[in-house]
């Protein structure tokens, strides 16, 4: 062969060996990192309105779905979100300007049709000439038990309210206030969704990137108690019918700054030595600061982490999530105490305390929390189906029935007397947590289940940084609302 025929022989086998390589290598290997790659947002978004995107719906209705665009438009289809406001927290939005959050964010490639579930629907497109579609998820959500939940939150305050099936762990409800029209971030004009989000930005309470009810952590105050009863019962120190010390004020060793009984509470108006039911029902505070010495930091984050402290909840499909925290360094006697009453370092997430409630009511094993029932193909092929999952064992049946019993009381006869509804059995543990010092501001939760004795929901309401007077029975109304709502009641 002649030499110079070689030669291009050679550099041609080589350029082919490059450019199959270099494509093999950007097709199946670096794919993923491309499409995920900031610069590339824009391109993945014009790309996106330029084909119908999955319709996400919660009890059969699109609460997000895209729309026809009239012929000369610059885009073929736009982002529509209907009850837009009751949804914010769990759509999020498909933005030009602000990119992309929520479910539209997390399950972005069943959404726009490139999931591997879709794969031989897109080769099947390329020989029919049809138009790529993006899959649809149906939501475990119950759009009455949704709109119960955000009707009963004040407007003029922050707060979420989550609603679990505890014998499944389907997310029956997940809203926060205040929120907003995602529809004004997914307008198809960027200047106009810049000033959109600009405005929007002014309320700082408003989450325009995230769900609250998964990300926002605050300390949970006495509905930590639960966690308390749980671990003190399994180490022996907590009986069912126990008295213990109920000490107005009580200083743990090596501090002088002693730990109290709400001075205007019915605890501080008792004798030295009270049942557990009282202790519960009142929620007094000495004895579980008592408790937690002998019970130890390790027992408690051995419970908590049962329940899915320090986990961030990322199988959700929600994006961001945080976890819940129970801090791991060495605390001193006086810290311990105060986490004992969900102060401290002590941070919970909404979620995490309706699971916390759910464990209780499911006779002790916690199901993971799901948000997704069903994703089905443009063709209503169902590509993925919800499936009930076990999270973890939290404690015994025993241990979640004493407990159950312990938080009737407080619907009873104690702190939330104002969720009680006649004729429904309901469980519950309210919290105060304070805000700093001299701040006067708290944060307001109440988690429990209902009916107590076969749990049909767990819920969980937190109203952030409001006066303690504006908390008074605050969360038990809204508790009492929402279960009205679930029960027809």
């Amino acid at each position: 062969m002649n030499q110079a025929i070689r030669r291009t022989w050679v550099a041609i086998v080589a350029l082919l060996a490059i450019i199959m390589g270099a494509t093999t290598y950007v097709q199946f290997f670096a794919a993923d990192a491309i499409n995920n790659d900031a610069l590339n947002t824009s391109r993945k978004l014009d790309a996106a309105n330029s084909s119908p995107r999955g319709t996400i719906l919660a009890g059969g209705e699109a609460i997000a779905e895209s729309v026809k665009n009239p012929e000369g438009s610059t885009y073929a289809y736009k982002r529509v979100y209907n009850d837009a406001k009751l949804y914010s927290g769990l759509t999020g939005y498909f933005s030009l300007d602000a990119g992309v959050t929520q479910l539209e964010s997390s399950q972005n490639q069943t959404l726009m049709g490139s999931s591997d579930d879709q794969f031989f629907d897109r080769i099947a497109n390329l020989f029919t000439g049809t138009e790529d579609q993006g899959a649809n998820i149906e939501l475990t959500i119950d759009p009455k038990i949704q709109k119960a939940a955000y009707d009963a939150l004040p407007d003029d305050f922050k707060g979420s309210v989550v609603v679990l099936n505890p014998k499944t762990g389907e997310i029956l409800a997940m809203v926060s206030k205040p929120s907003f029209d995602t529809n004004l971030l997914a307008v198809q004009s960027t200047s106009k969704a810049a000033a959109n989000r600009a405005e929007l930005s002014k309320n700082k309470n408003i989450r325009l990137y995230w769900n609250p009810a998964v990300q926002d952590r605050v300390s949970p105050g006495s509905t930590f108690k639960v966690l308390d009863l749980v671990a003190g019962m399994e180490t022996g120190y907590f009986k069912l019918d126990g008295e213990y010390d109920n000490s107005l004020k009580w200083t743990p060793p090596g501090t002088s700054t002693p730990l109290g009984n709400f001075d205007g509470g019915n605890c501080s108006q008792q004798p030295d030595k009270a049942s557990l039911r009282f202790i519960v029902a009142q929620s007094c505070n000495t004895p579980f600061g008592q408790a937690i010495q002998e019970i130890g930091q390790d027992k408690m984050k051995e419970v908590t982490e049962r329940f899915g402290f320090n986990s961030k909840p990322d199988w959700l499909g929600l994006s961001p999530t945080a976890a819940s925290v129970w801090p791991t360094d060495k605390m001193s006697p006086g810290n311990l105490a105060s986490a004992s009453i969900g102060q401290y370092d002590v941070q919970t997430t909404v979620l995490q305390m309706a699971m916390v409630s759910a464990g209780i009511a499911n006779d002790g094993v916690l199901m993971k929390p799901q948000l997704i029932k069903q994703v089905t193909g443009s063709d209503l092929k169902v590509l993925q189906d919800f499936k009930a999952e076990k999270y973890s064992t939290v404690t015994t049946p025993q241990i979640a029935n004493d407990v159950t019993e312990l938080m009737r009381g407080p619907v009873q006869s104690g702190t939330a007397r104002r969720a009680a509804i006649p004729g429904l059995d309901i469980a519950a543990k309210t919290g105060t947590a304070q805000i700093g010092t001299g701040t006067g501001k708290v944060n307001a939760w109440i988690t429990g289940f209902a009916p107590a004795d076969d749990p049909e929901v767990a819920i969980a309401v937190n109203v952030e940084n409001i006066t303690y007077d504006q908390s008074h029975g605050l969360t038990s109304t809204i508790m009492k609302n929402v279960l009205k709502a679930v029960f027809n009641k």
